[in-house]
């Protein structure tokens, strides 16, 4: 996730001009959004569903267009940095965007966890025998080093790296179209494995693909950048075009690629240890590809983690600022580039957190970090869309289309109770929201007595 979540609550209009022009907007989006949920997260969907991944990506391409198109209508109308956190309070009160704060900051946190593991396994494709949760730490201290450092110029390095992240998509495509045509096979006999059967199609019937769902949407989570960063535009009305720019890139790409990937190899051939498109291209011997493509996905993934680290300490100090956190969050330290350590130390708890769940549960932790966090983004999902029926004045077409991006979103969260190995996930999301509703329902009575200073009326 971007480090602008820093602003998610504020509900004040910004009075600077924009710097972002919106094809940088676009690039910034794919950047925050391609990580390695999709480079490994759709393997899971692939094992669940077999080749009908690709319709998987497809419905929540559509799905995710209805949010963000939601989102646009609401950020145009009414430009606010508080961005989809500020629409829910606008629409349902307080309650909504603290729950939407919170909801927000814990998805980040487990998308953080979902990262760091994902790095783990990753990099034990060339140290198979270190334990996961070795590398898990080695990543947080790391990533907790660079945040403390500052991040001068790191949002140049982020574009870099976004940059290297969609060129390591662009080589598979590549190298995958020569495989399919024997440009890569010694002997001009290896042919392409054609997924068209149904056992191969729907692997587990529509159960599985069902369930694959959420992976599929897991890997579009991001979208909602746009709305947080449409602040930063120079003509803030140019925000929906460069999501959909953004969704356009991320739809080609991904379904070109993974419709590439289960066309080469068994559906047997991939699994949750291994990025499906390494899978895909292991029969050609293609001695660089799996170094330089694990390489690149490491490095991507792991600025994507310190950025998300970033953003989710200042989030926290903006929560406090607002009164819906504890005050001691929002202090900085004057001596250390007014870095907040006690936000930055609730977020590296949540690191701390992954590890040693890596290290008690090392076989499915990835699938069970990466299902909640995906539920709690499609959470916030909701969130927008119901507060777009309050907010925007909404033609019939419009409403017809929120309902089926409610029924699609809901379809993916309960996909999640069809597949026992993803099942936890689920309940680990509720079990977030559960606290969440706790809170809020003893800050109630706080609420109504300092209503008069909410901003959100």
């Amino acid at each position: 996730m971007s480090k602008d979540s820093s602003s998610m609550c504020s509900g004040n209009s910004s009075s600077n001009k924009g710097q972002l022009k919106w094809w940088q907007l676009s690039i910034i989006g794919v950047g925050s959004t391609i990580g390695t949920g999709y480079f490994l997260g759709s393997s899971i969907g692939i094992e669940i569903t077999g080749s009908s991944i690709v319709l998987s990506f497809l419905l929540a391409a559509f799905g995710t267009y209805i949010v963000f198109s939601a989102l646009a209508k609401m950020t145009a109308e009414d430009p606010q940095e508080g961005s989809f956190c500020y629409y829910a309070g606008k629409a349902y009160g307080k309650w909504a965007s603290f729950s939407c704060g919170w909801n927000y900051w814990c998805s980040n946190i487990l998308i953080m966890g979902s990262q760091l593991i994902a790095l783990s396994i990753l990099s034990r494709f060339w140290l198979p025998h270190v334990p996961l949760w070795i590398f898990a730490a080695g990543f947080a201290v790391l990533s907790i080093i660079v945040v403390l450092l500052g991040t001068n110029g790191f949002d140049r390095i982020e574009n870099i790296l976004a940059i290297l992240k969609f060129a390591a998509i662009i080589m598979f495509i590549l190298l995958a179209a020569a495989a399919i045509f024997d440009l890569l096979s010694e002997d001009g006999a290896r042919q392409p494995y054609m997924p068209i059967e149904k056992k191969v199609l729907f692997v587990d019937q529509f159960k599985g693909f069902w369930a694959s769902l959420i992976y599929a949407y897991y890997a579009y989570g991001g979208i909602e950048v746009i709305g947080i960063m449409a602040m930063q535009l120079k003509k803030k009305e140019e925000a929906p075009k460069a999501g959909k720019i953004m969704l356009i890139c991320l739809t080609v790409v991904y379904v070109l690629s993974l419709g590439l990937a289960v066309s080469m190899v068994s559906i047997e051939s991939f699994h949750e240890k291994e990025s499906p498109f390494v899978t895909a291209l292991s029969n050609y011997h293609l001695i660089f590809f799996p170094h330089v493509f694990n390489g690149a996905i490491i490095i991507a993934g792991f600025s994507t983690m310190t950025a998300s680290l970033f953003g989710v300490t200042n989030l926290l100090v903006t929560l406090a600022d607002d009164g819906d956190a504890p005050a001691v969050f929002s202090k900085k330290s004057k001596k250390y580039k007014s870095m907040a350590f006690y936000s930055l130390g609730l977020a590296a708890l949540g690191l701390v957190v992954s590890i040693v769940t890596a290290l008690l549960l090392p076989g499915k932790i990835y699938e069970y970090i990466t299902t909640a966090a995906g539920i709690l983004l499609l959470y916030n999902w909701l969130f927008i869309l119901l507060s777009s029926f309050k907010i925007l004045s909404n033609q019939l077409w419009n409403k017809i289309a929120s309902i089926i991006g409610i029924v699609l979103i809901l379809g993916a969260v309960s996909g999640t109770l069809l597949e026992k190995e993803i099942r936890p996930g689920f309940f680990i999301s509720l079990f977030f929201v559960f606290i969440i509703s706790l809170i809020c329902i003893k800050m109630k009575k706080t609420w109504k007595k300092s209503s008069s200073k909410i901003r959100y009326y």
